[in-house]
């Protein structure tokens, strides 16, 4: 079976669409990868330290990838949408999601549920930057995270020379837990360094305070 074709299967988890005041997550699919596409090549400046897709096939096979993640059980991939005018803006993944082994009897035991999960695959176009759709991706995202899904951490990665990345986790609440050497390939196909960020559950009440406060800019 193809990448693609997974994306055409019916879903074996549920996946919600999140709307907030600006933006709306919703599930990753191949419908969105023509304006994806658009979005992707307003401006590639931003992407120096990420991967984003830059042609329609490329996009079809990230979003496909998204879709064999997601049948695995270990990603809900979103688009991220904008109210005002209808138009996917971005993308963002809740991944790395794994299952502890809880003994019997466990309050937390039995359940297919993700215990901890990270946060990443994250991009907006050069318009939607700058702009409250970021602040409400992470908190529509993070909402669902530990709200509904009752995740008892999130992290986040980022390549320890974005400081654009960096200085908007910081700006976020979440906490900085070190540099992780050689942790991921990067996008010049070298090893690179990352830095660590996370958010638990006790952090979540001040972080979503802050999320909130953050959020009041137009999309």
């Amino acid at each position: 079976m193809s990448l693609l074709s997974l994306c055409d299967k019916k879903k074996d988890m549920d996946i919600p669409t999140l709307t907030g005041a600006h933006v709306r997550l919703e599930p990753l699919e191949l419908r969105h990868a023509a304006a994806l596409t658009q979005a992707a090549n307003e401006d590639r400046e931003p992407y120096r330290w990420s991967f984003v897709p830059q042609t329609r096939i490329e996009m079809e096979e990230y979003i496909g990838r998204a879709c064999s993640m997601r049948d695995k059980g270990r990603a809900l991939a979103f688009a991220i949408v904008r109210l005002r005018d209808g138009a996917p803006a971005g993308s963002t993944r809740l991944f790395e999601m794994e299952r502890w082994s809880w003994p019997p009897g466990h309050p937390r035991s039995g359940g297919d549920a993700p215990d901890v999960a990270e946060i990443g695959y994250t991009w907006l176009a050069r318009s939607a930057m700058r702009t409250a759709a970021n602040t409400e991706a992470k908190q529509l995202l993070l909402t669902y995270g530990f709200e509904s899904l009752n995740l008892l951490r999130i992290c986040f990665h980022t390549d320890a020379r974005n400081e654009r990345s960096a200085n908007a986790l910081d700006r976020i609440g979440a906490r900085f837990e070190g540099v992780l050497r050689a942790h991921r390939l990067g996008t010049d196909l070298q090893p690179r360094d990352s830095k660590r960020y996370a958010i638990t559950a006790p952090d979540w009440p001040d972080a979503k305070a802050r999320l909130i406060a953050l959020g009041r800019a137009p999309a």
